[in-house]
C-alpha cells in the first residue's frame, strides 16, 4: 500500500476518534481541542494524499474511491456531531449530506459509462468553506468568532446548493445515459 492510500485510510481510522470527542466528555475539558487537532489532522492528510498521489504518480483504484469516501465520512461524521450537539439544524446538515449522495450517484452513473468526471472550483469552494465552518464551530471561540461561524455556515450551505446545482448542470449528460 503507497503513503497516500494509507494517509487516506488514516483518515477513515481518526472518524470515530474525532467522533468519540466531539461527542463525548473522555477527555473532559479538553475533549474539543482533542476533536479539534484530530479533524485538522485529518483535513491535512485529504490534502497531503492527494498532492503525493499526483506528484509521485501513485494514483491508485483504491485511492480514487476510498479518498472521496473517507472526506465524506470526516466531513458528515462532523456535521452530525454538530446536530447532535445543537450547533446545526438538521435540515441544514441533511441539505449538504443529500448533495454528496447526488454528486457520488452521479459519479456512479458516468463511471459505469467509461466517464470520469472530476471536481471543479465550485465543489472545492464548498470543500474549504465546510472545513472553515467545522473548524470554527468545534473551536467555538464566541465574541466576533460567533458571527463569523454564522457566515461559514451559511456560506457552505450556499456554496454545497451552487455546487450541486453547477455540477449537475454541466453533467446533465450522465442523466441522459441511463435511458
Amino acid at each position: 500500500m503507497n503513503t497516500p492510500n494509507k494517509l487516506t485510510l488514516l483518515r477513515v481510522i481518526m472518524v470515530p476518534f474525532f467522533v468519540l470527542f466531539m461527542l463525548t466528555d473522555l477527555g473532559g475539558a479538553g475533549n474539543k481541542w482533542i476533536a479539534l487537532i484530530l479533524f485538522v489532522v485529518a483535513s491535512l492528510t485529504d490534502m497531503l494524499d492527494g498532492y503525493l498521489a499526483r506528484r509521485d504518480n501513485l494514483v491508485t483504484n483504491f485511492g480514487k474511491f476510498m479518498d472521496p469516501l473517507a472526506d465524506k465520512l470526516l466531513v458528515t461524521s462532523a456535521l452530525i456531531c454538530f446536530v447532535e450537539l445543537g450547533d446545526l439544524p438538521a435540515w441544514m446538515v441533511i441539505v449538504i449530506i443529500a448533495r454528496e449522495f447526488i454528486i457520488s450517484g452521479f459519479r456512479l452513473i458516468a463511471a459505469d459509462n467509461g466517464v470520469v468526471i472530476a471536481a471543479n472550483y465550485w465543489g472545492k469552494l464548498k470543500t474549504v468553506s465546510q472545513m472553515i465552518m467545522i473548524i470554527l464551530l468545534i473551536a467555538d471561540l464566541g465574541g466576533a468568532f460567533t458571527i463569523l461561524e454564522q457566515i461559514f455556515i451559511w456560506l457552505a450551505l450556499l456554496l454545497t446548493i451552487i455546487s450541486l446545482v453547477d455540477y449537475i448542470w454541466k453533467n446533465r449528460q450522465v442523466l441522459s445515459m441511463q435511458e
